[in-house]
């Protein structure tokens, strides 16, 4: 059974690898075999975690600095990664962004553009070049990371909800268009307990997962790693398009 599972001299692009989900699956494809490219923001962050890979795995890892919401940079990341490793068998869009606003009316002409590219204009552009050239080689998978907020939205996260929401849209279409050898699936987390959650009132949220979360807490970066490892490997060959809800049962409880 493991053998579905192995990435062995596979490439795997990570963006907003270098911490919370986006680290904990690098580690994961790293340690199944795959070479790694970690891109974020921040090169420091990427550049540590190249290393740890490379310390504990053996496995090839490139750090680059990488801003998801701008256009250009989706081409630079897609060449450097192509000069690199010559190819890239596995691509996780998982860079995301969800800030708070007062109010509706007070979401600023800024903020949504923010927002919107992070969440779906970078995907979508890095997609659009890395599927192509996977569909002109040897094939490949892309992993969308999606938000249960897609099909559960509060007033809180509208902007970020609807941007998560045609990054759905799009997987749905990208898993058409360069079929049969590309896949392109969606994995839907609901909160997890990562960085991010330092700013939350964990009290007040563990006191709501008791009621509102079928498993009555959020998840851990771990978890996402089993679904991640399938939709990368072969174990999926015969998923496309599908979204895996990865939330403690959060989003079916909302509807």
């Amino acid at each position: 059974m493991s053998d579905r599972f192995d990435l062995t001299d596979r490439v795997a692009l990570v963006t907003g690898g270098s911490r919370g989900l986006g680290r904990e699956m690098v580690l994961a494809f790293a340690e199944h075999g795959a070479d790694v490219v970690i891109a974020s923001r921040k090169i420091d962050a990427c550049e540590e975690l190249a290393a740890q890979v490379r310390e504990q795995t053996g496995r090839r890892a490139l750090a680059v600095a990488f801003h998801a919401g701008r256009w250009e940079e989706a081409d630079r990341l897609a060449d450097a990664v192509a000069s690199e490793f010559g190819r890239c068998d596995v691509l996780v869009n998982n860079a995301g962004m969800s800030p708070l606003y007062p109010s509706l009316p007070e979401v600023s002409e800024d903020l949504f553009d923010k927002v919107v590219g992070v969440n779906f204009k970078g995907p979508f552009r890095l997609s659009s070049i890395i599927g192509s050239r996977m569909a002109e080689g040897s094939g490949g998978s892309i992993i969308n990371v999606s938000s249960i907020a897609a099909v559960a939205p509060t007033p809180h996260e509208l902007v970020y909800a609807g941007a998560k929401a045609a990054l759905d849209a799009m997987t749905a279409g990208m898993a058409r268009a360069w079929a049969p050898k590309v896949r392109c699936n969606v994995i839907m987390p609901g909160p997890f307990l990562t960085d991010i959650s330092k700013a939350w009132d964990l009290v007040a949220f563990n006191e709501r997962a008791k009621t509102e979360i079928p498993l009555q807490r959020g998840g851990e970066a771990h978890e996402i790693v089993g679904a991640a490892l399938y939709l990368a490997s072969d174990a999926s060959s015969y998923t496309n398009g599908a979204t895996i809800r990865i939330d403690g049962g959060m989003a079916f409880s909302a509807g």
